[in-house]
């Protein structure tokens, strides 16, 4: 019997009607494999990951595999957006076994959850020196009945193996200048100067290192580390990578070019390097970037938010191209003749000219992914923008890629703050009204009355596992952002909730280290913990910049001291692995910095108010936290004993305890928030 029917994610729903006989990860499926006398079949995947929908129509669809499932096996499926903490244990197993991992993930247990037997994706029939997946279950089948002895002695290898990989803290001191310049040096390394970003195909949006190098240039002045972050968010933004019609950036690029993307947009993606862009135009005014802040930003209000008004996970990278097949791409790729049945022959070839659009193509099948190369000549922006939206029409007409509604509640946390302050920069109270949208949902439905977060819901209702560390700190640094934009302190309330949390249930009292699951969480053949940023912030890392941010606004203690005792980690790894640990780095930047903390007292209507309120926000200072409100106001702890000047507004700013004499120029202001700490 397959028991997927009822669970809330959308990838165990794409499961549900298998023939194969899927337990959800729970007790009871560990209870059967001990009580049949089976082995467990562990298959971890997502609902956009590709080859996880190609193993499911090849294996999993298949009756004669299923029914062998059925027979040799207890055959559990998880969504590793939902169980990071499963996902995160099993595959460091597959890592240290295999030397690499991916996704779908397929890992053989005991019935005690031990693992001995491992891989990815497996083909129906032997290919490419690879074994069949029904060899493989044969094997680990025959070896279950005929060779127990050894199984289980590899599986306590590994299981004891895996338990004692604790990690090294690194260092019980903060990072310092040093360490900084040292972790800019490495990056400066593995630079491609040529393409932008870092490292070879495939090739990922450096999206918490382009933080770091900003908040670096705003500290030091550094040009090296400004011009990395602006060539890096230009070769992006202009290549494939990015949907030059729709806007949004797919997952990462295949080549070291950006010219062809993996297709599916995750919304994780998408909100970090939203707040990226809108932070690189508040450093530099580029008006790249501001366009693309802000079409990443009304893409995910336009297609990624939820009836409840949270953010679904992500769009399929796949999608019906009109023949019934599901193809990687379809969607959003071109060749020369549906430009024509799209523009007519004059425009079709302006469009090829200006998105980069070739006979030969760019991609399969003579297909092209739409581009902005650099070229010679100007185009008549008002012809470009209605071949834009014809193409975006034409487009709109295509079979949609799936959506998975899944609301996760840190990838919400990255949107809320992202949204909040875009919306703050630009001028748009539509995008600050769905960062609140969203963070009401989090408290209405994943927050319960003991500050304890739930990971995930779907269509108004809660799923059933507990949030792990970064869904606390991005949930809090969503929050956050959201008390410096509107100057509500129920936000900055919340945060706190969260992050006493963190401080009570995630936080190793002796070391300062901190662990991906709470104290009293489902219990794992390990605690997993992992301070490295992978495609979102780590744990760590987040809940690091949370603490910092929150004991600037409330001059909390402890929670400045958990943040600097964290980030002995990134004085650690920072100057070995800075790709690997960006966040952490900009968060370190913060701490040198102050940060600075900034009140603004003055009537809410009051135009002079708005200009202060506008330059605290748009300070490139690292780490800069804004409390705005009325004099007198007991909003927000900054605002507390901070009076009108002469009667009119007053900006208040303050670092290390010691504070600046208050101003009322805006220009001053925005000064004081924009030099060097030298």
């Amino acid at each position: 019997m397959n028991r997927l029917a009822h669970e809330t994610s959308p990838y165990l729903l794409q499961h549900a009607d298998n023939p194969v006989d899927w337990w959800p990860w729970s007790a009871e499926a560990f209870d059967e494999a001990r009580r049949s006398n089976r082995p467990v079949l562990l298959s971890v995947g997502y609902s956009s990951c590709h080859w996880c929908h190609v193993m499911a129509h090849e294996s999993f669809e298949d009756e004669a595999t299923a029914a062998y499932l059925n027979e040799h096996f207890v055959s559990v499926k998880v969504d590793r957006e939902e169980r990071p903490d499963v996902d995160a244990v099993y595959m460091e197993a597959v890592q240290a076994a295999t030397g690499q991992g991916g996704w779908p993930m397929t890992v053989f247990l005991t019935p005690d959850a031990e693992p001995f037997y491992f891989g990815t994706y497996f083909p129906p029939e032997p290919r490419h020196g690879m074994a069949s997946f029904r060899q493989v279950l044969e094997g680990v089948a025959t070896a279950w009945k005929d060779r127990r002895d050894e199984v289980a002695e590899v599986a306590g290898k590994i299981t004891r193996d895996l338990a004692e990989r604790e990690m090294s803290f690194g260092d019980s001191r903060v990072p310092g200048e040093e360490d900084l310049a040292g972790a800019l040096l490495g990056l400066t390394r593995d630079y491609d100067a040529a393409r932008g970003g870092f490292g070879g195909a495939p090739k990922f949006p450096p999206s918490m290192v382009i933080e770091f190098l900003l908040r670096h240039h705003a500290r030091t002045g550094s040009e090296g580390a400004l011009q990395m972050a602006v060539d890096t968010c230009e070769r992006m933004a202009r290549g494939g990578l990015y949907d030059q019609l729709g806007g949004g950036f797919a997952r990462y690029s295949v080549d070291r070019e950006w010219v062809v993307p993996h297709f599916e947009k995750m919304l994780y993606d998408n909100a970090l390097l939203c707040r990226a862009y809108a932070h690189l135009w508040r450093a530099t005014g580029s008006e790249l970037a501001r366009r693309v802040a802000l079409e990443t930003a009304d893409f995910m209000v336009r297609e990624l938010r939820t009836t409840e008004g949270g953010f679904a996970s992500a769009l399929d990278a796949d999608s019906d191209d009109g023949s019934g097949r599901h193809v990687e791409g379809a969607y959003y790729v071109w060749t020369p003749a549906q430009l024509r049945e799209a523009l007519g022959e004059a425009d079709a070839g302006l469009a090829a000219q200006y998105f980069g659009v070739t006979e030969e193509g760019t991609f399969e099948e003579g297909a092209s992914v739409l581009q902005l190369p650099q070229q010679e000549g100007v185009f008549e922006a008002e012809r470009i923008a209605s071949v834009r939206e014809r193409l975006l029409a034409a487009r709109a007409g295509r079979p949609a890629p799936g959506r998975d509604d899944k609301v996760v509640a840190a990838w919400n946390g990255l949107a809320v703050a992202a949204l909040a302050e875009t919306g703050a920069y630009f001028g748009r109270p539509d995008l600050v009204e769905a960062a609140i949208g969203a963070a009401d949902l989090l408290v209405r439905l994943h927050l319960d009355d003991r500050a304890r977060l739930v990971r995930t819901s779907k269509d108004g209702r809660a799923g059933a596992h507990a949030g792990v560390l970064e869904d606390y700190a991005d949930v809090a640094e969503g929050f956050l952002a959201l008390a410096s934009v509107t100057g509500e302190g129920v936000w900055l309330e919340f945060a706190g909730f969260l992050l006493d949390h963190v401080l009570a249930q995630f936080t190793d009292a002796e070391s300062g280290a901190l662990y991906d699951t709470a104290a009293d969480a489902e219990r794992l053949i390990r605690r997993p913990q992992d301070p490295t940023d992978n495609a979102t912030p780590s744990g760590w890392s987040a809940a690091a910049g949370a603490l910092l941010s929150y004991s600037a606004q409330t001059g909390a203690e402890p929670h400045r001291t958990a943040a600097e005792r964290a980030l002995g980690v990134v004085k650690a790894l920072g100057p070995r692995a800075p790709r690997f640990i960006g966040w952490g780095l900009a968060v370190a930047e913060a701490l040198l910095d102050g940060p600075r903390e900034v009140a603004v007292v003055g009537g809410a209507d009051d135009p002079d108010t708005t200009a202060l309120r506008r330059a605290a926000l748009l300070g490139t200072t690292p780490g800069t936290v804004v409390a705005v409100g009325e004099p007198g106001s007991d909003e927000l702890p900054l605002l507390a004993g901070r009076p009108l000047v002469d009667g009119r507004p007053a900006a208040y700013v303050c670092r290390n305890f010691a504070c600046d004499a208050p101003t009322t120029d805006p220009d001053r202001l925005r000064a004081a928030l924009n030099g060097r700490n030298t």
